[in-house]
């Protein structure tokens, strides 16, 4: 047969539960007893970091609150310009009256392609290329091509 493995006494004793009841709630309340006195001891430490570190907090908080008013402005003032449509800005095309035509040339100028290279692609003469040239240059009010095509971008013809 098995011996048990405690004494009769002590197994008793311990199923008892006014034995071991009262010892279950003086542990308990050692427990919440150091418990509050470790959050009393950092309470105060807050305290004196608090006091003695005010500028540097409040010298965070502002730079804090700046990095996020920085960061929103950022956002809001780098955001990429809304695609142009196929057409361009149908209204600055109509405003400066450039054809149809001008405006497809004007698109090829600021690809970068030369009257030659615009003529093939086009089929059309490079001479014909240059009165264009020279229509969409008076009514953007340019002088170069680089002229031209910047103006073109600034109001959306081109992208």
């Amino acid at each position: 047969m098995l011996r048990p493995l405690l004494p009769q006494r002590i197994r008793t004793a311990f199923l008892r539960r006014a034995d071991w009841l009262p010892a279950v709630r003086r542990v308990a309340l050692y427990g919440l007893a150091l418990a509050a006195g470790t959050m009393a001891l950092q309470w105060l430490d807050y305290q004196r970091l608090a006091r003695a570190h005010s500028d540097d907090i409040t010298l965070f908080l502002i730079a804090a609150g700046f990095l996020a008013l920085g960061v929103a402005v950022g956002m809001r003032l780098m955001r990429p310009a809304p695609p142009l449509t196929e057409e361009g800005n149908v209204q600055a095309q109509a405003g400066l009256g450039i054809s149809a035509r001008e405006l497809t040339v004007l698109r090829e100028l600021a690809a970068g392609r030369s009257n030659k290279e615009i003529a093939l692609v086009l089929d059309i003469s490079p001479n014909t290329v240059k009165t264009h040239l020279a229509r969409v240059f008076e009514k953007l009010g340019a002088q170069r091509r680089t002229d031209a095509v910047n103006r073109a971008r600034e109001l959306g013809l081109v992208p």
